[in-house]
């Protein structure tokens, strides 16, 4: 096991494109961090120059402390999983397991007691003398997650291991992952697109955009305490809702209610008079269902609900604003950044299954204020962030 530190990393290809910008980060022995983001933005770039599989073009990637970046794959002794397992057809599963170990000549007891603790501990044991078309993508995935297990690698390298995969399978395979990471202790770098993933599995979270890092947090703080519009967008599901927001002396008007602004917050602001506020669906709820105690820390407010979709254990409800030309064109442009189609000019909110609040019909709704966030529109930053607002 080692430490992996990346300093101030660049990825240029030859014609001029910079998959990844000025990238640092540091990686604890033993941490399992996700590099998460949209297509595109260097994730996988970045992990295929820790494992050498991408020439770093400039800056300095050390592992265990040692310098990796003229070394060849082979001598940084990494442990890669790819999204397509990567697995030999014509071997069993035994043989796939095994092969790291045959290729660095250890002796067959070595290997017998390898592949088997490692194949017991994936729950592979009865599968050994089978071929990869005679399984299951989960266990293919498995298998391939075992040959890496066999090497006593510095560090895993996952790949989007689990894409290929249906979704009841990919929630299974996210907990095999994370309590084999546990159990082995070992360092893990997580490559992923989809947020659910990254905020399930890793101990921190590495937020990229256009090659540059934009946030390293823990899951609890990127979805409480987003640095940016982006990150608040991509992080949470449904996506955070972005709503007009005009300043009016000590508050901030949005299109159903207004908010006063604590004087720190007022600082923060300045001269900007409409932002971009942002409230997750989940920090709403139906009036009705709300005490005294808890409605006098929020805002009360009654709005047309367009749409309402009854899940069983949740209850959603879809109201349309109006917003000015600048802010439906800001949404749009971070749509696009975000491979997302949900962030349009409607309010999402997530109520409790009680209500009985109906689609086509005017609701009173509450909003706990105190969670609201409000960005720049122009540079997109958390004007509030690490700030409860207080409600009027």
């Amino acid at each position: 096991m080692a430490a992996i530190s990346i300093q101030n990393i660049v990825k240029t290809y030859g014609d001029g494109y910079q998959a990844v910008n000025d990238v640092s980060l540091d990686i604890a022995d033993g941490e399992l961090m996700i590099l998460v983001g949209p297509s595109g933005c260097g994730k996988s770039t970045l992990l295929r120059m820790i494992a050498g599989l991408e020439d770093i073009t400039s800056g300095e990637l050390l592992i265990g402390g040692e310098r990796m970046n003229e070394k060849a794959p082979r001598e940084r002794n990494l442990a890669m999983v790819f999204q397509n397992y990567a697995l030999y057809p014509h071997l069993s599963v035994y043989e796939n397991i095994a092969f790291p170990l045959r290729l660095a000549k250890r002796s067959d007891d070595e290997i017998r007691a390898k592949v088997q603790d490692a194949a017991t501990t994936l729950e592979l044991t009865e599968h050994l003398e089978r071929k990869p078309s005679q399984l299951s993508g989960g266990q293919r995935q498995r298998v391939a997650m075992g040959r890496a297990i066999v090497r006593e690698a510095q560090a895993f390298l996952f790949d989007e291991p689990l894409s290929n995969l249906d979704a009841k399978l990919r929630g299974q395979m996210r907990t095999e992952i994370s309590r084999l990471q546990r159990r082995l202790g070992i360092t893990t770098v997580y490559v992923t697109h989809d947020q659910t993933e990254a905020m399930t599995l890793g101990d921190r979270v590495a937020v990229l955009r256009k090659g540059l890092l934009q946030q390293v947090a823990t899951p609890r703080e990127l979805y409480e305490r987003p640095v940016n519009l982006f990150v608040a967008g991509f992080i949470g599901s449904p996506p955070m809702n972005f709503l007009p927001a005009s300043v009016e002396d000590d508050a901030v008007v949005l299109p159903f209610a207004r908010v006063r602004l604590p004087a720190e917050v007022s600082e923060r602001i300045g001269g900007n008079k409409l932002l971009l506020a942002g409230v997750r669906p989940e920090h709403f709820e139906d009036a009705s269902l709300i005490d005294g105690s808890e409605r006098a820390r929020g805002v009360t407010f009654t709005a047309h609900v367009d749409v309402t979709e009854w899940l069983g254990n949740e209850l959603y409800a879809y109201l349309p604003f109006e917003a000015p030309a600048e802010v439906t064109d800001r949404l749009k442009s971070l749509a696009r950044e975000l491979d997302s189609e949900s962030l349009r000019t409607q309010l999402v909110v997530s109520l409790d299954t009680a209500s009985r609040i109906k689609a086509g019909e005017d609701a009173e709704l509450w909003l706990d204020a105190t969670k609201m966030h409000l960005f720049d529109p122009a540079s997109g930053d958390n004007l509030t962030r690490g700030v409860a607002l207080a409600s009027v």
